[in-house]
């Protein structure tokens, strides 16, 4: 992209405002942001409403990608208990409070996540996880990518407007 996802504007607001907002709006705070350098923390929370609770936590492993986030989160003592964790990167720029709250009451009781799916593909990385799906992967020493993970475990999909699902990686994504 050439400059840094996070920041770049949708409608006036940088890309990470609008997860946070789509977060909180669906009830999901504390929201955890994953950062490689403590500068970031100084750059994305300027452009984040100070009303939201907000954890900031540095990658030990700078730059080595969601599966080490997702890992350091679930290592976190405060993290043992919960029942679901909610992936959200950045550059979904818009997603909305109701996929998340959807997410959340689609999910079948035996299910081990449920990913939003455009019609074509599933969307891994907007996956509502239960902790124990990923802890088992991680004990298991696998690395692979979530997609093909995530497709080998009992899971959901919910379909869901492929404009919503709209993932930014190109500058021709902002179209």
């Amino acid at each position: 992209m050439g400059t840094d996802k996070a920041m770049i504007p949708i409608d006036g607001e940088p890309m990470i405002s609008r997860i946070v907002s789509a977060l909180a709006e669906a009830g999901l705070e504390p929201i955890r942001i994953s950062v490689s350098s403590p500068d970031d923390v100084e750059v994305y929370g300027s452009s984040i409403d100070e009303g939201f609770d907000v954890e900031w936590v540095l990658d030990s492993r700078p730059f080595s990608g969601p599966i080490e986030a997702i890992e350091e989160a679930l290592l976190d003592p405060q993290f043992q208990e919960i029942e679901f964790l909610q992936l959200a990167p950045v550059d979904y720029p818009w997603v909305s409070a109701e996929l998340f709250k959807s997410l959340r009451n689609e999910i079948g009781e035996s299910d081990s996540l449920i990913m939003p799916f455009d019609g074509e593909k599933p969307h891994p990385l907007l996956a509502l996880v239960r902790p124990e799906t990923i802890r088992k992967m991680l004990r298991n020493g696998d690395r692979r990518p979530l997609h093909r993970q995530f497709k080998e475990v009992r899971h959901s999909l919910l379909m869901e407007d492929p404009r919503v699902l709209r993932n930014v990686n190109r500058p021709e994504d902002l179209n």
